[in-house]
């Protein structure tokens, strides 16, 4: 890996990477990178400031994630990679047959239908357990005194909320939706910029996870709580189903892409996307091309659509179907599906039949420990059903479902359901490089690629890699970009065929941390322009 670091020495209107030895906090919430670093500070290892920080980005960002979300995570604890996912099931009175009598055809957005079981509070004890160092309590400090005494609120964090209430919920109507608005718009208002928002219920809930490891959520008073709601206001989420909840350790899979292994969590998540995109891409000689080319865009967007159409097709609870992984990761396969790839767009379809809102943040230690890890409410504020007296929200990742019997991704009672969240590790001959990611729905596996293609082909520095300007393909031949993407190359893609959409919203690209060990121990790190955050270090 080469970065050209004599071009951080002129001075230039733009962020520098961070540079530092003995630890560094990478998250979307300046407040949150400092909690997970102030736990550095004190003798914790990456894995308690990775949950120190996570705590707090519950309270700091609201809408992107919550204790009733689901997480991802990979961990690197100095000799190999351990995958976490810590997704929920669907609840057990969850059925296509319930949906369908209740008079929708598709499972809805919002509301209990949306709602599968929370892993978030388990996740957190299983790191915990396994890697951590300081007390479990400990871990909850910062995230209960911002929630108790208050934080000011951000601007992008404001402008997500804002959407959130003012678009999405006020478009809601039911008794299960009573508690969200006194909860985040107290007095009927978004909180401004800058104003205090608290959220006490929410430290009592934190008090209570962090007595029980995490337990009360689903065998105590917390689940007495979200069940006794539930039952009240017409859901179907039940006691036995948050009694029934575990978490799953899994084997992280990964390719090899220009002599560096590139990993991600195997399904539930879409990772397989960015590693089959990559494969497909290795075949391309892209460093020839500037990286604000025509012929690289070009190509990393046909790789990516190829890729996840098949992702698409093929993604489920493996608990529950086989998912081909090996031959979908195979070079023979990604040969097959470069060969379609020419001048001019692609309308992708998936192969012939085989045989066979989020916050992102990365941790890393003295001690060479790193962590990367995702959680998610799924879509801004989740389900928006707010369980009274305990300051949360649960997320509607149940939404992710099919209603279709045939595809793989179909509705189950106890099945989990395609995952948008992913967490990212590079690493080269059995060496850490580092953790990266990127959130934001089907960006992730597009960010990834992007994150890798700028590093390992482009040699840019993790800060420079996340400011670069960034492309989102949506379906068939449409293509969203950032207007700082050079106009003639917005015309040359268009000329090749691609349904050209250039956007000043910073959303759909998503928001990203990267860390990079370099040979000589230190850590490279950068931090997303596009939201709140830093990358933290001593």
């Amino acid at each position: 890996m080469h970065f050209d670091f004599a071009l951080l020495s002129k001075p230039a209107l733009r962020r520098k990477p961070l540079f530092a030895c003995n630890g560094v906090v990478a998250t979307s919430q300046h407040l949150a990178s400092q909690a997970g670093l102030a736990i550095l500070k004190r003798g914790g290892n990456a894995v308690d400031a990775a949950l120190a920080a996570a705590t707090v980005l519950t309270v700091v960002e609201p809408m992107s994630c919550n204790v009733g979300g689901d997480l991802f995570a990979l961990v690197r604890d100095g000799q190999r990679l351990y995958g976490l996912n810590g997704s929920g099931r669907a609840p057990a009175g969850l059925t296509p047959e319930e949906v369908r009598r209740r008079g929708f055809e598709t499972i809805p957005d919002q509301g209990w239908l949306s709602v599968s079981v929370p892993g978030v509070p388990a996740a957190w004890s299983d790191l915990h357990q396994r890697f951590g160092k300081l007390p479990f309590a400990a871990l909850f400090e910062s995230a209960i005194e911002y929630a108790e005494n208050g934080y000011p609120v951000s601007p992008t964090v404001f402008w997500h909320w804002r959407w959130g209430v003012e678009v999405v919920h006020a478009e809601l109507q039911g008794e299960e939706y009573s508690a969200f608005g006194p909860l985040f718009a107290p007095g009927g208002r978004v909180p401004q910029v800058g104003e205090i928002w608290r959220n006490p219920d929410l430290a009592y809930t934190f008090r209570r996870l962090a007595a029980s490891a995490g337990q009360d959520f689903y065998t105590g008073e917390l689940a007495e709580k979200i069940a006794s709601f539930s039952a009240r206001t017409g859901g179907v989420l039940t006691l036995a189903d948050l009694a029934a909840h575990r978490s799953t350790w899994v084997e992280p899979i990964s390719t090899n892409y220009r002599g560096y292994d590139v990993w991600e969590l195997p399904p539930n998540g879409q990772g397989l996307a960015a590693l089959i995109a990559l494969n497909i891409l290795e075949g391309f000689d892209l460093a020839q091309y500037p990286r604000e080319s025509v012929e690289s865009y070009h190509l990393q967007i046909e790789a990516m659509k190829l890729a996840f159409v098949e992702a698409l097709r093929y993604i489920a609870d493996p608990e529950r179907v086989e998912v081909p992984i090996s031959e979908l990761l195979s070079k023979g396969f990604a040969a097959r599906r470069r060969a379609l790839i020419g001048d001019q767009a692609l309308l992708p379809e998936p192969s012939e039949k085989l045989s066979g809102d989020t916050v992102y943040l990365c941790t890393a230690d003295a001690d060479g420990m790193m962590v990367s890890l995702i959680q998610s409410n799924a879509d801004v504020f989740g389900s928006h059903v707010a369980v009274p007296g305990t300051g949360l929200v649960l997320q509607n990742r149940a939404s992710a479902f099919s209603l279709d019997p045939a595809h793989p991704n179909c509705l189950e009672p106890g099945k989990r359901p395609f995952h948008t969240i992913i967490p990212g590790f590079l690493t080269q001959n059995g060496q850490a490089i580092g953790p990266f990611g990127v959130m934001g729905g089907h960006m992730q596996p597009q960010g990834h690629l992007q994150m890798i293609v700028n590093t390992l082909d482009y040699g840019l520095d993790p800060q420079a890699s996340l400011d670069a300007p960034r492309w989102f393909w949506g379906e068939e031949r449409w293509v969203q970009v950032e207007p700082t993407v050079p106009p003639e190359i917005v015309e040359a893609l268009r000329e090749r065929g691609h349904e050209m959409n250039v956007d000043d919203e910073v959303d759909f690209v998503g928001r990203g941390q990267i860390i990079w060990r370099l040979p000589s121990g230190v850590y490279l790190a950068g931090s997303e322009p596009r939201a709140d955050g830093c990358a933290a270090g001593y």
